[in-house]
This record gives C-alpha cells, structure tokens and sequence, in this order.
C-alpha cells in the first residue's frame, strides 16, 4: 500500500526564491492549460486532452526561461493535477452532485507542485534532500522513512515549506484481540464508547478564538499590498496551522488506541455536510473534526486488519439497547434514559451500544469459495 511521510525542510533564502519561482511557474502553467481547455470548448466545441497539453510541455521550457528551470515532470505533474481536477468534475455532474468547475489559482491558492518518479528531479542524499535546479535542502528527519520512496510533493504552508513522500510499503495486521466496539460521535463529548468511555471534546477552535480576534483585526488595519500586511496574513495563517495540528494530533492518538485495542468498530454514517447547515452547530461540529477522525479511522484500519463497520444513524439514540422500545418524544435536551425494562444510562452510551449491534448484524464474511453472507448477530 501508499503511505505519505511529511517532513518539514529548511530552505536557504536563495532555495526559497527558486523554491517560489518554481511554484509561480506551476501555478502560471496550470492556469495557462485550464483556460486553453475552457476556449477551445466554448469557441470550437472541442476538449483538449491530457497528453496534448503534456506533448506542449518541450515548447513552454525551450522558450520560456523560467520554465526552463523547472524539472520537466514537475511541470507534468501540474499538468496531471489539472486532467484530475476535470475527472473529479465530470464525476460530479455524472453523479448528479454540486459539480464545481475547476477554477484559475491565484496565488494564494497553488502551494505546491511534485515530482513524479524517484531519481528524476529529486533524490536523497545523505541526511538531505537533492531537488533538481534548486540544491540540496535540509530535512528535519522526526521519524524513519519507510518502503519505497515513488513520489514527492513539496508543499508550502503559512511561510514554511514541507516535503511528501509518497511511499510504497507492506502492511502490517495487528494480532487479534477479540474485541468489538460501537463509537457515538457528539459535540459536549467527542466519543462516547459502547463500554461508556468518554473522550471529551477539547475545542481547540474555540480555545484559539480570542488570538484569531487580535490577528484578523490586525490585518484589516494594515494596508492593503503592504509588507506589514503580508506578516500579518503570515500570523494569521500560522495560527490556523497550529489549531488543526492541535485537532488532529488528538484525533490520531484517539484512532491510534482504537485501532489498537479492537477488531470491529462501528461508527455512525453521518451526513456532516449536511449538518453543518444548522447555523447554531455548525461551527462545535467543525471544530469536532468528525469527517477527520472517520478518514482516518477507516485508513489505519485498513493498513492494520482492522474492520470498520458504517451503519445508518436513524433512531440509535432513539431505542433502547436492552429492549428495542423506540422513545418518539425524546428531544436533544433529554440526555438520560430511563426504560420500562430497567434499562438506565447515558443517551450517548445507549447510542454507542445500539450502533455497535448494527455493526455486528451488517458483518459480512467472505467465505472461501468467495461468495459473501451478511452474518447477524447472535440475539437480534
């Protein structure tokens, strides 16, 4: 399987300038190919492939200096980028989604280009990263690379620049241990497990509000094409980078330990897109990083052997676990159930334990013979 390895590199002020030059080129580049596609289709009707922008490629380098000094598949690694931007378009329309139409990059909206084969423009050396027309960079190693490296993508972000290596490696499953688990996401608390655990939500968002309210002040009294403008923009966007690093390094240690300890878990497939639309959660929901924490749920158990089981959220909150009773009139204010069977706990535990018999009734076992069978749970 693939697996990205990011690393922050530190550039000398003359490998930020050709770092920044190149990145203006890509981003020039990639515009120059959307607006061919976009005239050639309204003028003449006509769409303009791939591998005919790519052929153009030798033209752009011999005449253009800048481009010149670019690495001849880092421009066809933008080019790439453009022909996957139109295939997710027509995905969409197919799908009949909110299709969006790949749009001109400003500059402030291209922040990185790649490479795409290992020893073609980049290569390790040493301790160091060797990239073509630009030099040897230095790499803050914080953990050992693994597998084979394939690609590379350079990546700049509020003022510091970091390096993706796009790795070939061989999974690993994990022993098994017998254990299955059902995961309630809320806003109050970010998880609340089948076994009653609870893990609460820190809000690293709201916690950072008060600094986000002085930088963007800042910046709306500084000059607009000014220098000290663009330090501020830089504060600002420093700020933001640390409040998601904040996010999903707790995501990760959260998924890391449930990973770790069971073989089946079951989440809600939740319509986060949807309810963000509520103007009075939306902002506790984003902060959540609910869409996050399942990506990534779902990525490790795959490298891991794990099985990560998505049931539909109707009523799980609604229903008793012990006796299936449906309770019609419970509103988001009612956060404890009492039953007439006896049952009593936590709305949120009682959701966890309903979505893990889901998980367990929708398992479906491949037998040798490859035909697939839904077992149910032993019960239901």
């Amino acid at each position: 399987m693939l697996r990205t390895y990011k690393y922050r590199i530190y550039p000398t002020k003359t490998q930020v300038k050709s770092l920044e030059e190149t990145l203006e080129t890509c981003r020039q580049w990639y515009n120059r190919c959307l607006g061919d596609r976009k005239e050639a289709f309204q003028l003449a009707g006509i769409s303009i492939s791939k591998f005919e922008q790519l052929s153009r490629i030798k033209d752009l380098r011999r005449f253009n200096p800048y481009a010149a000094k670019v690495n001849n598949h880092v421009l066809q690694a933008t080019t790439e980028d453009l022909s996957k931007s139109f295939d997710a378009f027509f995905r969409r329309v197919r799908n009949g989604e909110v299709a969006g139409y790949p749009r001109f990059k400003a500059p402030n909206r291209f922040n990185s280009f790649g490479y795409k084969v290992y020893g073609n423009g980049f290569r390790l050396d040493g301790k160091r990263l060797k990239l073509g027309f630009i030099g040897r960079i230095a790499v803050r190693w914080h953990r050992p690379i693994e597998g084979k490296v394939k690609t590379l993508r350079i990546v700049q972000k509020a003022g510091k620049w970091f390096s993706c290596f796009v790795c070939e490696v061989e999974t690993q499953s994990l022993l098994e241990t017998g254990q299955s688990i059902g995961i309630d996401v809320g806003i109050s608390s970010l998880i609340t497990t089948s076994e009653g655990e609870k893990v609460d939500n820190p809000k690293w968002y709201r916690k950072g509000q008060v600094k986000l309210r002085i930088l963007q002040r800042r910046i709306a009294r500084r000059k607009r094409g000014g220098s000290n403008r663009r330090k501020a923009i830089r504060q600002l966007q420093a700020h933001h980078e640390k409040i998601k690093n904040q996010r999903r390094d707790f995501l990760n240690k959260v998924v890391h330990k449930l990973i770790d300890q069971n073989d089946l878990i079951a989440i809600e497939d939740l319509q986060i897109k949807n309810m963000v639309r509520n103007r009075n959660l939306s902002k506790s929901i984003s902060d959540s990083g609910w869409g996050y924490f399942r990506q990534q749920l779902e990525s490790k158990a795959e490298e891991a052997g794990r099985v990560v089981m998505i049931v539909p959220p109707a009523y799980t909150s609604k229903t008793c676990s012990d006796c299936g009773f449906s309770f019609e009139h419970l509103t988001l204010a009612d956060r404890w159930i009492k039953c007439n069977c006896g049952l009593s706990l936590d709305r949120d535990h009682n959701a966890a334990l309903n979505i893990l018999r889901l998980g367990q009734s929708r398992l479906v076992l491949t037998w040798p013979n490859g035909v697939s069978v839904t077992k149910e749970a032993e019960g239901l």
